[in-house]
């Protein structure tokens, strides 16, 4: 019987040590995702959607962590991914307007060109791509400027949401005590 019970024991142990092994920790900035509408994995499954999903971001959250985001961390006037680690994607589940230009359904990257007062979004059909390292300006579908708005609380980690609007939403970007919204139409 002793010997069942070492036995065990000594696999037990050996498998919590090749998982220990295998799994990564947990990332700095972990991967989140927004949906228009909003909340809509939750309404779907509870029967209770009004609008069929027109886009999904998915997206890292970096923290600031005590550092000076804009103009020192995210270069004002230089390719960012907005946010860590993989560039952030946004799907279209149908044809979207954006500073009134049709975008076909599917998936993008998404970039940004911060200023002081001001982000040039960016739509690119180049996907499944790390940060802005190998960003091709000849892959933008559109590219998009609009003027940021200052807030008074300060957002430690990324964010990014869906606000609907009269004719479509708005992709809304906000971190440190900046926000940024890209409006998007049907």
């Amino acid at each position: 019987m002793k010997k069942a019970f070492l036995l065990l024991f000594v696999f037990q142990l050996s498998l919590i040590c090749l998982v220990a092994q295998t799994l990564p920790p947990v990332d700095k900035s972990p991967m989140d995702m927004s949906y228009y509408p909003a909340n809509y994995p939750v309404l779907k499954i509870q029967d209770k959607l009004t609008e069929p999903l027109v886009a999904r971001v998915v997206y890292s959250r970096p923290q600031k962590a005590g550092r000076t985001i804009f103009g020192e961390l995210v270069k004002y006037g230089e390719v960012w991914r907005i946010g860590a680690n993989e560039a952030t994607e946004i799907e279209f589940f149908r044809q979207v307007r954006i500073a009134g230009k049709k975008i076909a359904a599917g998936r993008y990257t998404l970039f940004a060109i911060t200023n002081e007062t001001s982000w040039t979004f960016i739509i690119n059909k180049e996907t499944d791509t790390w940060g802005a390292f190998k960003y091709d300006a000849k892959k933008d579908v559109i590219r998009s400027t609009v003027t940021i708005q200052k807030t008074d609380l300060a957002l430690e980690s990324l964010a990014m949401t869906f606000d609907k609007t009269t004719g479509g939403f708005n992709l809304v970007v906000a971190w440190d005590n900046i926000k940024a919204s890209l409006p998007i139409t049907f």
